[in-house]
């Protein structure tokens, strides 16, 4: 398949959400591309009733193409801890709940493996998963999966990053993705892998 994009091309992030667009902005930056956000056009965040992460994405990106008749990126994400059945995983954010007090949310997830007994890393199982769905103003997508497993510590650590970052330690590593710097988190974190498959597939250097 043909890379649906060339330098000097525009593409909405479809979120109001300051750090994706951060995020995925210095994604694109080597590509040339630039990005805005569906904040910025006044495009308002359509209600998130899928049961999956590329159900969510794709709801995202759809609303977002149509509305600004231009191609459009949408992430969603979230972690998945293995003791609690998955969650939070969709509702990742959800448990932040309306402040996005995600300080509140990791102290949930602390409380809920410590109701199981769940002390030990191995019983801390965790993985940030993501999926970039791209659409068109026709209605074509496309999905791109990234994810990175780990263990959970608390209490959290770190100021860098956002959500969960402070309480997720990655394989490989001993540093939070709360302590990593920014930069290194950004060579392998879930959203950069899922963003290397799309650039792989959609973009030209």
């Amino acid at each position: 398949m043909a890379p649906a994009f060339k330098r000097g091309d525009r593409l909405v992030v479809a979120s109001h959400n300051a750090h994706k667009l951060v995020e995925i902005g210095e994604m694109v930056a080597p590509f040339g591309l630039s990005v805005v956000s569906a904040g910025e056009l006044g495009i308002p965040e359509p209600e998130e009733t899928g049961t999956t992460f590329a159900e969510n994405a794709e709801i995202k990106a759809l609303a977002v193409a149509k509305a600004a008749n231009l191609p459009a990126l949408a992430d969603d994400s979230g972690l998945v801890v293995e003791a609690l059945g998955g969650a939070p995983g969709i509702y990742s954010a959800r448990w932040a709940g309306p402040g996005k007090d995600f300080a509140m949310a990791m102290k949930k997830v602390a409380d809920r493996l410590d109701a199981l007994g769940a002390s030990r890393p191995e019983h801390r199982r965790a993985a940030f998963v993501a999926v970039l769905c791209l659409a068109f103003p026709d209605g074509a997508t496309r999905n791109f999966a990234g994810e990175v497993t780990g263990h959970l510590v608390y209490p959290p650590r770190g100021e860098n990053g956002f959500g969960y970052d402070p309480m997720f330690v990655p394989d490989g590593h001993e540093e939070t993705f709360g302590e990593l710097p920014p930069e290194t988190k950004a060579g392998f974190s879930h959203r950069a892998r899922a963003f290397a498959r799309f650039a792989e597939e959609m973009l030209v250097r």
